[in-house]
């Protein structure tokens, strides 16, 4: 897998992103070149692209978890919910979940797809070891700063299942800070995936089904989205401008809007799209 794959978008986090989710390997958006690129010039690190939605991938997580502490450090960990952090699920090209990658020298080393057994993961990891030994001297990066309580908060909420509370928590970062784009951009992605994730499979096919149905086209659209296929659904809500007008065009237009909020403005897939936008009004 090495040189296979661009990093380099990863290297400068998301404008407003927040902070990893919690626990001991997580790693988000903000923190990746930091845990990942620049430790991995020391230690491999092994990515860990998993969902709470998946036992399988969980439980793959927690397999990890396990085999790094029994390691010595002569590897490290990461872990990264795919759904929140479409950019790293992006970069590297990840077609399912869960997805294990090992990182070294900044560089995808090799990779494995889907559940394993834990007799292969230790070969895998083994092969790892072997590969990159004597070649990795670099110094690890700098401890970061503490977290901000108050993002803490919302997000242990998060780790524990409330959705509702940790929406709470970043409306009341908002209401005392209306300027911090921190919190807005967390409070965008935490109230998509509360939509998303309650979408039914069916929702894209029923909305080809009938191009027409607004509310349909929505919900095929959001789904597109959290299966990491924004020009899919960027381009479904494009063509649906293109065939409304009024109010109904209106609508359309705000929702597509907001799911480019989901993203770094500068998202070649964002740019595109808001090119094709500019097209389909004008």
């Amino acid at each position: 897998m090495s040189g296979a794959v661009d990093l380099s978008s990863l290297k400068q986090p998301p404008a407003g992103a927040a902070g990893a989710a919690g626990g001991d390997y997580a790693v988000n958006e903000t923190d990746f070149e930091t845990k990942v690129l620049r430790r991995s010039i020391a230690v491999p690190v092994v990515v860990a692209l998993y969902s709470q939605r998946s036992p399988g991938s969980v439980e793959l997580v927690k397999l990890l978890e396990r085999l790094v502490v029994e390691n010595g450090g002569s590897w490290a960990l990461a872990t990264v919910e795919a759904e929140a952090n479409m950019r790293i699920a992006q970069a590297f090209g990840v077609q399912g979940i869960p997805t294990v990658i090992a990182v070294a020298g900044g560089q995808p080393l090799a990779d494995f797809q889907g559940a394993q057994p834990e007799s292969q993961v230790r070969q895998w990891l083994n092969a790892v070891i072997d590969a990159v030994a004597g070649k990795l001297d670099g110094e690890t990066a700098e401890p970061q700063p503490a977290e901000d309580p108050r993002f803490a908060a919302a997000e242990a909420a998060l780790e524990q299942g409330d959705m509702a509370a940790a929406e709470a928590a970043y409306e009341a970062i908002i209401a005392a800070e209306p300027n911090n784009e921190e919190a807005k951009v967390a409070l965008r992605q935490l109230r998509f995936l509360g939509r998303a994730q309650n979408i039914p499979g069916s929702a894209i096919a029923t909305a080809d089904s009938d191009p027409a149905d607004v509310g349909a086209a929505f919900d095929a659209a959001d789904l597109e989205l959290f299966n990491q296929q924004p020009e899919a659904a960027f381009d479904r809500l494009i063509a649906l401008i293109k065939r409304t007008a009024g109010d109904e065009r209106t609508q359309v237009r705000t929702r597509l809007l907001e799911l480019f909020e989901l993203f770094d403005p500068a998202d070649p897939v964002v740019v595109a799209s808001r090119r094709k936008l500019a097209a389909a009004l004008y």
